[in-house]
């Protein structure tokens, strides 16, 4: 069984930036993709962005890239998320996810999620 632990999140002012932090445990980490999404209130959950098993191959949600960065140290068995120019429509639950084999967009295609970290922003 796979456990995902997250941490980081907190309050930032706009413009700032946040890194969010995933560790997985349990598995072969190297053999799963992990997903970020996030979810604000009274809104639909939606992908941030995705990495692969290896690192090589990345996706993003439009209203992200070039602020956004996933990357992850198998080593360590974690992924990150980092937050740059952060906007105040950024602010939400967000929740990273494990599955085997490639990454996707859909979160329902995720076996494995973590307990979620708020992030605020607010000046």
């Amino acid at each position: 069984q796979v456990q995902v632990v997250q941490s980081g999140g907190g309050l930032v002012q706009p413009g700032g930036s946040l890194r969010l932090s995933c560790a997985a445990s349990g598995g072969t980490f190297s053999g799963y993709a992990m997903g970020w999404f996030r979810q604000a209130p009274g809104k639909e959950r939606e992908v941030v962005g995705a990495i692969g098993w290896a690192g090589g191959s990345t996706y993003y949600q439009d209203s992200v890239k070039g602020r956004f960065t996933i990357s992850r140290d198998n080593a360590k068995h974690t992924v990150y998320l980092q937050m740059n120019s952060l906007k105040p429509e950024d602010p939400a639950v967000y929740y990273c996810a494990a599955r085997r084999g490639l990454f996707t967009d859909n979160g329902d295609e995720y076996d494995y999620w973590g307990q979620g970290t708020q992030v605020t922003v607010s000046s």
